[in-house]
């Protein structure tokens, strides 16, 4: 079975998700900042091998709204809420890396009952830093865009399998490779988070009371780090 493309709209946004199918209990993966639904596609088919699998593209990436008027943590929340609803996904798992995890995060906290559980892979209730914006900002200002090769662009990234990620998440036009987002964009969709740590938010739920520690949630969660990557971009 093959991978099918659902759209969701909200609010007249358009997000965009690949959707893997699957019979078992439904898993929404959400990738980080300026990333895509396409980085899940290795563990996504597999996972679906028992779980219903939905990768999204969230706002502002990928191939949904590429200019989202509102990229603030409340919106992507009521996304993720969107597409539970729409794709009749009955309290689904949710999986996210960095920005995603966050996502997941304030979407449990605020929303326990359509919630089952949380996967957060790299990603925590980090407090504010109002340096983040400008520099991720200055890390997209450094990027030799547009690339002239998928390849170029892999090895920019740091190679090995993190680097063909980033750049598989990049469009072709005019014989050159592009990102699948606006710079401003994703600068924007930081600054809320670089100024509030939103731990009251996760405080007030029954689904992650006090501090947001995934340890203390009253449903099934599991944190996953890794190792850093040989690759120049920073934790999105």
């Amino acid at each position: 079975m093959g991978v099918s493309e659902r759209l969701v709209l909200r609010d007249g946004v358009r997000v965009v998700c690949r959707d893997w199918g699957g019979a078992g209990h439904p898993l929404v993966l959400l990738h980080g900042l300026a990333g895509h639904a396409g980085e899940w596609d290795v563990l996504a088919s597999r996972l679906r091998e028992r779980f219903r699998v939905v990768a999204v593209d969230q706002r502002g990436h990928g191939a949904s709204e590429r200019y989202p008027g509102d990229v603030s943590r409340a919106a992507y929340v009521a996304d993720v809420v969107a597409i539970a609803e729409q794709l009749g996904l009955e309290r689904p798992v949710l999986v996210g890396q960095s920005l995603g995890g966050h996502t997941a995060m304030l979407t449990a906290a605020s929303h326990p009952e359509v919630v089952r559980g949380l996967v957060l892979v790299e990603a925590g209730p980090d407090g504010p830093n109002p340096n983040v914006p400008k520099e991720i900002g200055d890390w997209f200002d450094s990027w030799p865009t547009p690339f002239p090769s998928r390849a170029a662009a892999a090895e920019f990234f740091g190679g090995g399998p993190v680097g063909a990620g980033w750049a598989a998440g990049l469009e072709e036009r005019d014989g050159a490779w592009h990102p699948r987002f606006d710079r401003d964009v994703m600068v924007a969709a930081l600054a809320e988070g670089a100024q509030y740590s939103f731990e009251d938010e996760c405080g007030r739920s029954p689904a992650l009371p006090s501090s947001c520690s995934p340890s203390r949630a009253s449903f099934p969660s599991q944190t996953l780090t890794g190792c850093s990557n040989s690759g120049p971009q920073p934790s999105r």
